[in-house]
């Protein structure tokens, strides 16, 4: 990555040892970078000027035929996912979390992702481990023809607890003005288009773990589909630029998106309503998958806790005029998708629900 932070200015062979007794080992910060570098290489197309190891990564602006070019960047982390990958002892799915994550959220602006850089904090550094989570990291940007521009590898003994890691994301990417999405056209009458989520995406683990920890997660479940915890849990959160690429190229005129995170269906789609409009969403439209309701059940949470704190199976959501309604979900099926009509705008504010699985909010 652009940088270690596992070294000093000091040299001998007596201060590496001294910082070795203090908790931090140089050595390791190298082996990390050694194991990762050919995957994150393999994200650098013509606009990465430079390779790894300079104190900032360089990447050339070429926007094309854009008149107006604007910007949109987006930090997030994976939350307490981290302590899923430690317990099952698999590590690459956090990269593709982070890479995904980012790039849906600044895709709700209808931004294309240009660049990533990468944030990977340990107590006590382990390469192998550090190097899983980055390999994936730079799969994932290599699907999506982003560049993973560099990063951050820090040990920090006393900061964190041995064995657990943290993990952030940085994403820059670019919109032309005239088309940016911001959810202003956003009409009454539009319909609501949801893309599943491949599991709990990057949410909701805390609940998940509090509920579910005294469970054996290697045992196949009936209430899983014959699955176990330990499968369906590190499930990485998907991307949905290939179904926005999709409904651009029909031009199928998307007039707001939300990517269902922390806060669930609640409270991130109201972030692009205009005034004075609402959603009415239909809980009889989908099943909720099997793991939620597992949480659910032994959480011993409300609909409506839930509905808030989880993605409830709904991964990213597409408002579109009624009209076109029918041609999107056809352009959806044609590109791999499996959407539903979720529910339409309505004059009012917030999400409403309808449906007999439906959480009570008042």
């Amino acid at each position: 990555m652009t940088e270690q932070n596992t070294g000093t200015a000091d040299t001998g062979q007596a201060a590496t040892s001294a910082y070795e007794r203090a908790g931090v080992s140089i050595d390791a910060g190298h082996r990390a970078v050694e194991l990762m570098k050919g995957a994150v290489a393999r994200t650098h197309g013509p606009n990465v000027l430079g390779g790894l190891g300079g104190f900032g990564g360089l990447f050339r602006a070429a926007f094309g035929e854009m008149h107006e070019p604007v910007l949109v960047a987006s930090t997030d982390g994976v939350g307490t996912k981290t302590k899923v990958a430690v317990k099952v002892g698999r590590y690459g799915g956090l990269g593709h979390d982070i890479v995904n994550h980012c790039v849906n959220d600044i895709l709700v602006q209808g931004a294309r992702p240009l660049f990533f850089l990468d944030y990977v904090a340990m107590g006590k550094l382990r390469p192998e481990a550090v190097a899983e989570v980055v390999t994936g990291a730079a799969q994932a940007c290599e699907a999506l023809g982003v560049a993973l521009l560099g990063g951050e590898t820090a040990e920090m003994p006393g900061v964190y607890v041995e064995g657990e890691l943290d993990i952030v994301g940085t994403i820059v990417g670019v919109v032309d003005r005239p088309r940016l999405i911001s959810g202003q056209r956003i009409q009454a009458g539009d319909c609501v288009i949801a893309l599943p989520s491949a599991g709990l995406h990057t949410n909701g683990f805390s609940l998940a773990r509090m509920a579910l920890d005294d469970l054996d997660w290697h045992k196949a479940r009936t209430d899983l589909g014959g699955q176990t915890l330990a499968e369906v849990l590190p499930v990485p959160h998907r991307a949905y630029l290939a179904a926005f690429d999709a409904l651009e190229k029909a031009e199928i005129e998307i007039r707001g998106m939300a990517h269902i995170t922390g806060g669930g269906l609640i409270d991130n789609p109201p972030r692009v309503f205009p005034e004075g409009i609402g959603m009415q969403i239909d809980t009889a439209s989908w099943t909720v998958p099997p793991v939620f309701e597992l949480i659910v059940q032994r959480a011993q949470v409300s609909r409506a806790e839930a509905f808030r704190a989880l993605n409830m199976g709904v991964g990213f959501l597409f408002i579109v005029p009624a009209e076109q309604l029918q041609r999107a979900l056809e352009t959806l099926r044609a590109a791999g998708e499996t959407p539903w009509q979720i529910g339409e705008m309505v004059r009012g504010q917030g999400v409403t629900f309808s449906g007999q699985s439906g959480p009570a909010l008042d």
